[in-house]
This record gives C-alpha cells, sequence and structure tokens, in this order.
C-alpha cells in the first residue's frame, strides 16, 4: 500500500507543471504571431492600414450618426450611388438638393477624408443634407482609397467626378459656373490639389493631368483640418507618426513617398499660386495639423494675396477642439464653424 502511494504521490508534481508548460506554448504562439506581424507589415502596408482602417470606420460611423440628429426637416432631392466612373463603389456620388429647387444651384462638392485609406461619402453625406437645406447643391464623392488603389489614381478619379458633374449640371441641379470644392482630413489635402490642378497650369503639366473643369467655373474652396506639407508630416513621430506614415505608404504604394513625386506633388502649399480661389480654411485647436498644416497654408495663400477666412481658435480654448472637430455638431464650437462655412457661401456665390 505504502509502495503505490509513493508512487502516485511522486507523479503529482509532473501533472502539476502541465498548466505552466500549456502558458509557455500560448505565449510562444504570441510571440510567433506578433513576429510575422512585424515582419509582414515591414514588408507591406496592408496590415498596419487595415488596423487604421478599423479604427478610423468606427469613428467616420459615430461622427455621422451624431451629425444626422442635427439634419434639418427641409425636404431635399437625393440621388444616390450616382455613378461617375467604371471602378464600381469607388467611381459613385451622392447629390442633394432642396426640393423647392426650380434651377440650378451653386454646388459644393466635398471629398472625405480617412488619412487617404478608409472612409466613404456617406461619412459626410449629412454634412451634405444640412449645406443642401441652406439652398445648395451638395455632392458627395467617393475615390479609391490605398491600398486597393495608390496616388494618384484618386486625382485622376475625382478629376472624372468633376467632368461628370460639369456634362451632366443640369440633371444634377448644378450651376456648373458656380463650384466650391471642399474636403476634410486627406479630403482636404485632395480638394486643395484639384484646386491646384484647375487653377495651375504649371502644376498640372507637372502631374500630367489635363483639368476637367476651367479655373473660372472654381468660386471656392472650403479645407477642414487638412494636409497640405507632407514634408512636415513626415518629420512626425510617435502614434501619430507611425499612423500618417503607414497610411502614406499604402496611399501611395512606396514607403519613399516623402522624398519622391508623390510627397512633393501633394504638398499643395508649395503649388499654390495667386489664382487660388477665395478660401474658407479650419482647424480645431487640440489638432496638432491645424499648427503643422492649416494655419502654415492659410498663411502661405494670404501672402499670394488669395481672401482668405479662417476659423482657427486659441491654444488655450478649452475644451480643446480634436481634428474634425467640425462634424461633431453636438459641440457649439462645431455649430459655429458650420455658421461661418455658410456665411462663407452665401458670400460668395449668387442664386
Amino acid at each position: 500500500m505504502s509502495t503505490g502511494a509513493h508512487a502516485e504521490e511522486s507523479d503529482h508534481p509532473k501533472k502539476a507543471r502541465r498548466p505552466w508548460h500549456r502558458t509557455k506554448v500560448a505565449l510562444g504562439i504570441i510571440v510567433a504571431v506578433v513576429a510575422v506581424v512585424a515582419i509582414v507589415g515591414s514588408i507591406s502596408p496592408w496590415p498596419s492600414a487595415m488596423i487604421i482602417r478599423a479604427v478610423f470606420t468606427k469613428g467616420g460611423d459615430e461622427t455621422a450618426a451624431e451629425m444626422d440628429k442635427h439634419v434639418p426637416d427641409t425636404k431635399l432631392t437625393e440621388k444616390l450611388d450616382v455613378s461617375y466612373g467604371d471602378a464600381g463603389a469607388d467611381t459613385t456620388m451622392d447629390v442633394f438638393a432642396p426640393a423647392s429647387a426650380t434651377g440650378p444651384l451653386p454646388t459644393v462638392v466635398w471629398i472625405h477624408g480617412g488619412a487617404w485609406i478608409s472612409g466613404a461619402k456617406e461619412n459626410v453625406d449629412p454634412y451634405m443634407r444640412i449645406l443642401a437645406a441652406e439652398g445648395y447643391t451638395t455632392i458627395a464623392v467617393n475615390y479609391t482609397i490605398g491600398p486597393e488603389g495608390v496616388y494618384p489614381l484618386a486625382v485622376h478619379q475625382l478629376n472624372d467626378a468633376l467632368a461628370y458633374i460639369d456634362e451632366h449640371a443640369e440633371e444634377l441641379g448644378v450651376d456648373p459656373t458656380q463650384i466650391v470644392l471642399a474636403g476634410d482630413s486627406a479630403g482636404g489635402q485632395l480638394a486643395s490639389q484639384m484646386a491646384t490642378l484647375i487653377t495651375s497650369p504649371g502644376y498640372a503639366e507637372i502631374m500630367g493631368i489635363t483639368p476637367t473643369l476651367e479655373a473660372d467655373q472654381l468660386i471656392a474652396t472650403v479645407l477642414n483640418c487638412g494636409v497640405y506639407d507632407l514634408g512636415a508630416l513626415a518629420q512626425l513621430d510617435g502614434l501619430a507618426g507611425w499612423g500618417f506614415k503607414s497610411a502614406m505608404w499604402a496611399y501611395s504604394g512606396t514607403k519613399t513617398w516623402a522624398e519622391d513625386s508623390t510627397g512633393a506633388t501633394m504638398s499643395t502649399v508649395d503649388w499654390v499660386t495667386k489664382d487660388f480661389p477665395t478660401t474658407y480654411i479650419s482647424g480645431g485647436n487640440g489638432d496638432g495639423l491645424t499648427w503643422l498644416q492649416s494655419i502654415p497654408m492659410a498663411q502661405r495663400l494670404e501672402e499670394l494675396g488669395v481672401d482668405v477666412t479662417t476659423q482657427f481658435w486659441p491654444a488655450p480654448h478649452e475644451p480643446a477642439l480634436p481634428h474634425e472637430y467640425q462634424f461633431h455638431l453636438d459641440m457649439p464650437d462645431a455649430q459655429t464653424a458650420l455658421q461661418k462655412t455658410i456665411d462663407f457661401l452665401n458670400a460668395h456665390t449668387t442664386r
């Protein structure tokens, strides 16, 4: 009996070690997965881009829901998913106008943000409905985001979108002599890029793109929380630096975007001229891009003699206003920016 008992006792320590063995195996698997992700992430922008996209998509959906609460009851006509190209959903637009309209209206064409690798026209549709209720035709435009499409594909697509809007102006309720280009975040960069293409023949030649609108058709731009200097963006470090560099790698298709033509031609602060249209530009005081991008862009335009309307906030302003603050319409400061945008549009359009 005693011999058997001792034998059983001697087995127990071996069994007790098994949970720790399983833990070591699990830790080993985690380490291996992390190593694989790190290796893949060093040779491809896809893993980082998908992480960033997931975060931005959630934020975009929540912000659109917040804006929805502020859409007025004004009856609108809506044309959704209008195709302007041959890339499926990527080349579609949503068009809004007051139902009471009896003719073409000044038109705001809005390019959505999302770090060039996320977002969709639906994210800004509520804002387009709000502006349409003020007596405008408003159009939210899709384009192929990275890494599925690489620069300058989106620029070509947006040029095609403007061609479609011009060619189908009557059926869309668009006054083709009164086009306002607008955008937020990455869309602000793209809106500034399209406006520069249209107003600077030298830049259009460098890009190898023939603009589909004439300069006199473009009467204004609205730029919110945008990026206009890729060199400054490349100097960022920390989490923000990782995010922007990952996004740009995905959008450009190359890790050397900061040193090659991508970063150079996307940096519209270096290409704008005195012929750039009158501009409204804004950013929140709690958004680093305001100090790094929006304020320098506004200063550059003013140096050139461009008529600029700004909505910036003092550095100590409370609450600190985040990136894309203008869409957070539950905040009084976002309502201030909205009214200033409407006032800007009213001042530079005729109906």
